[in-house]
Parts: C-alpha cells; structure tokens; sequence
C-alpha cells in the first residue's frame, strides 16, 4: 500500500497560525489609532515568540528535544523525502508504538543534508522515486526499550541493535533507517522487511543467498541502488541491515554532536 501521512497534526498548526496572524493583525490595526496607539504597541510579540508558546503545546516531548538540540526534520528540508517512522506504529518487530504521536525524521543538520543528496542522486536516475525514512535521529529512551526486548544473548543482540550502554549512532542522529519508494508510492521489494533478524537482511551474504534462491536478482538490484546513492552521498552501511546507514563513526559523532536522550 502507498505510504500516506499518519498521526499529523496539520490541522492544529494550520488553527494556530491563523490565530496568530489574526492577533497581529488586530493589534497592527490597533497601532493606527492615536487613542490605542500605546496599548496596542505595548503588546510587541512578535510571531516567531507567539509560534513558539502555542506550538511548543503541540510537540511531542522527544521532538522539542529535537529542536532544542539543533537537529532538523529531513522532510521541512527536502520534502520529496517521505517519513514513515515505524517505531511510532504497530509495523515493527515488538508490534508496539515506542513514539506516540512523534512520527518525524530528524537528524544533524549536516546528515540531513545528505540524506537530501541521495534524494537528488535517486532521482537522477529514477525521476518518480523517492526515499522512505523509517526511523532516524533516536533517543536513548528508546533505544533502552530496543535493547531490553530483544530476548537473546547479548553478542546476538549487538548484530540488531546497539547497547544503550554505548549508544547507536541514531542516538546522535547520525544514522538512518531507509528505503526507497517507487512512482505509485510503494516500497521497492528488498527481499525481507525492516526490522528482520536472520541472514536475509545481510548485505554481505546477498550473492549467496541469490545462488541459493532466497533473493532474486531484482531484490538485489533493489538494495544496490539504494547504496548506490547512499554511498555516494557520503554514508556507509552496515553487513547485517540492508535499511541501515551511518554517516559517520561513533568516535566521531561523540566529538561532534549531542547525544538525545
């Protein structure tokens, strides 16, 4: 099915900004009366202070942190980017929503501009084609839930998930979870879904599982163009997870960003 939007709160915003606009307004033409003139001028909020008391009411806890922490949501920078965070669904393998109403794609600044390079690399080869974001900047918290619900070994853990211990790089905002969406909207098959534990995700066994029948050539086609472009906008992806991609190391992100907590 084509990804559509879910959980937005476009409507609040759009009913905010039009109270807002309309305060202003009536306090602007308040300003042209010499007996108001005072009072009205008094009121100097400006729209950006206004914005933010009202829309702060808005966001979700972990996307004021977000913002507070300077990372940026991929989509406002590129919107032919789609989010589709699966952890703030049912679609993931604890068949739980860790994220409530938060369904955005944050990351650093400086990941997102990539991330928008791969969008412009892809569509230079395939104009209708989009990325799909499914899961982005991430906080500890639930990173902590990953970890402690995965019920194997811990060096079994580690192939899927980092230990919150150590921190995974989505917690810096320096990975991303992602896939590509064709010119219907529908997700290109990449042989096994997101968030699958087992060989299939793994990159580095797709020639031998293509002899072995377990992915077609096309699956694989699939997967290499989505490296293809992540690669070439300057991420790197790991040999377990075909979706997962790092934009840098964790040493460096240690010494660049801020973890989120």
């Amino acid at each position: 099915m084509p990804i559509c939007c879910r959980k937005t709160k476009y409507s609040k915003i759009i009913f905010l900004r039009v109270v807002i606009i309309s305060f202003l307004s009536i306090s602007l033409s308040s300003c042209h009366s010499t007996e108001k003139q005072e009072s009205a001028c008094a009121l100097s909020v400006t729209t950006d202070t206004l914005y933010k008391v009202f829309f702060n009411e808005i966001l979700s806890p972990i996307e004021q942190q977000m913002m507070h922490l300077g990372l940026v949501d991929v989509c406002e920078l590129d919107s032919t980017i789609r989010a589709n965070i699966k952890y703030s669904t049912e679609d993931n393998f604890l068949k739980k929503d860790m994220y409530g109403d938060y369904n955005k794609a944050y990351l650093q600044p400086d990941v997102a501009e990539k991330l928008s390079n791969a969008q412009t690399f892809l569509k230079e080869q395939h104009p209708g084609y989009r990325l799909v974001v499914y899961d982005a900047a991430r906080p500890v918290s639930i990173q902590k839930i990953i970890w402690d619900s995965l019920k194997m070994p811990s060096l079994e853990k580690g192939k899927f998930a980092c230990n919150p211990r150590h921190g995974s790089l989505h917690n810096y905002g320096a990975a991303i979870d992602v896939s590509i969406l064709d010119e219907k909207g529908h997700e290109l098959d990449m042989g096994c879904p997101f968030d699958f534990f087992g060989p299939l995700a793994y990159p580095v066994m797709e020639s031998q599982l293509l002899s072995e029948g377990r992915l077609s050539q096309q699956q694989i086609s699939n997967r290499k163009l989505l490296r293809q472009v992540m690669y070439k906008a300057g991420f790197f992806n790991i040999q377990t997870e075909w979706w997962h991609f790092n934009s840098c190391t964790r040493a460096e992100a240690i010494i660049k960003y801020k973890k989120i907590e």
